[in-house]
């Protein structure tokens, strides 16, 4: 069975935000065209976010690298406004522990056991950001035996240093992850 990964669609890392990934809400309108998609076939479709306390150790203010952002609760932890929420979703947070940073969804999480249970062996990744988030998701989730495709219309890189969505991208397809288009993933 397959399910679809949402990774962090926040109001953060749109523009506008925070933490804002340069075009990162061009990718709502694809991923809300799979995201209807793998719900009207019956797949399991899966959001994660970042849901940070207020001092939470990746921000600047407390020794972190990021200034603050996704803060449990706040306008900027919710998801994008246009992302479509598909019936019977489940939501993942992560990183919502002062002391412990988790960039992939499965860290911290209960992302791997929920998969299990539901007998999903497919993932498809769509979100942001490429470099941080996307990138360590998919990692851990071919480190977990699971067959990893990433939506490549669908993503977004913040690009700290130029070309670190490039480099995230060849790092993904080096560990087994193959990149396709939205549009032939859309169940027809």
């Amino acid at each position: 069975m397959k399910a679809l990964i949402v990774v962090d669609i926040q109001n953060d890392f749109c523009p506008g935000g925070s933490l804002a990934v340069n075009d990162g809400d061009a990718v709502v309108p694809y991923v809300n065209r799979l995201i209807k998609s793998f719900s009207d076939s019956g797949s399991r479709v899966i959001y994660t976010r970042d849901w940070h306390p207020a001092n939470h150790s990746s921000f600047a203010d407390f020794g972190g690298i990021w200034p603050a952002h996704c803060v449990a609760g706040t306008d900027g932890a919710a998801f994008h406004p246009d992302l479509i929420e598909a019936p019977g979703s489940i939501i993942i947070s992560k990183a919502d522990k002062t002391e412990s940073d988790a960039y992939s969804g499965f860290e911290g999480t209960e992302l791997d056991k929920e998969l299990k249970m539901l007998g999903i062996d497919n993932l498809v990744v769509a979100g942001l950001a490429t470099d941080y988030c996307v990138k360590n998701t998919v990692l851990d989730a071919l480190s977990k035996g699971y067959e990893t495709v990433v939506a490549e219309d669908c993503i977004r890189a913040v690009d700290v240093q130029t070309g670190d969505g490039e480099r995230a991208i060849l790092e993904m397809t080096k560990a087994g992850a193959v990149f396709r288009t939205s549009n032939s993933l859309i169940a027809r």
